[in-house]
């Protein structure tokens, strides 16, 4: 279930119609959206020790755009101005793991017990990789309101304010490859928004988040690949322990002194 794939994720689509003034603050939304979902897929897929995955993140030429072209992109039928290329682990979504278990019966038990754990973890890991991106834009916002941001405030319904109709319609696809129990469906989503949101809600990630999303909006490029992305996040985690680090020596000197 690993390597290169074509799949795309999910686009990110507008969600309001945007005034004069409005340009900066879509963008701004965009980018903390698409950054949501590269560090899922570069640091949620690391953390788990799996291989490195190929994508990409392409965006509509917004550096000229006025808000007038903005709009046009909500009229037209290709109304996105960004979308990550590849990084999913699965290519194609199998039966109800429960079906594909009975089809090989009569393998050997551990093969069979195998090839059900790998999945799962290739499952979740996208799951919570679709879900991030719409969950870092509502962080960005709230972070901006001078807003609260937890559970409670924002859950898996208040995604599609934050471009998460297409991430959720995914999702949900996955789901139907999970299992044809409704319940046990919701309940596997529920467990997964809640990593989601801790893994965006982590100081050490959120710090890497925003340095790609500045990173993104300081640049003239409309596309961004993996190689690039992976560099920048990396830097960041690495400048964040190191601060610590240098925080927590600082603070035992001074202890001492």
């Amino acid at each position: 279930v690993t390597g290169v794939q074509t799949c795309a994720l999910p686009i990110y689509k507008m969600i309001e119609d945007p005034s004069q003034g409005k340009l900066i603050e879509i963008k701004q939304r965009v980018t903390f959206h698409e950054a949501g979902h590269a560090a899922g897929i570069h640091l949620n897929n690391k953390a788990r020790q799996l291989p490195p995955i190929f994508f990409s993140i392409n965006f509509k030429d917004m550096n000229s755009a006025t808000d007038a072209n903005v709009l046009a992109y909500q009229t037209t039928q290709d109304n996105c101005i960004a979308r990550v290329e590849g990084g999913r682990l699965i290519e194609v979504l199998s039966p109800p793991i429960e079906i594909l278990v009975r089809e090989f019966d009569g393998f050997n038990d551990r093969v069979v017990q195998q090839l059900a754990k790998d999945y799962m973890v290739a499952f979740e890991v996208d799951i919570i990789n679709l879900l991030v991106g719409s969950l870092a834009e509502a962080k960005h916002v709230a972070d901006i309101d001078a807003e609260l941001f937890n559970h409670r405030l924002v859950g898996l319904k208040a995604l599609k304010n934050y471009g998460g109709d297409s991430d959720l319609a995914l999702v949900n696809e996955y789901l139907q490859s999970f299992s044809v129990d409704k319940q046990q469906q919701k309940e596997k989503l529920d467990e997964l928004f809640t990593v989601a949101f801790d893994f965006i809600n982590n100081d050490e990630t959120w710090a890497a988040i925003t340095k790609l999303a500045n990173y993104f909006l300081g640049s003239r490029k409309n596309i961004f690949f993996c190689e690039e992305i992976i560099s920048i996040l990396d830097e960041s985690i690495d400048h964040f322990h190191n601060q610590k680090t240098f925080s927590m020596d600082h603070h035992i000197r001074r202890l001492k002194a």
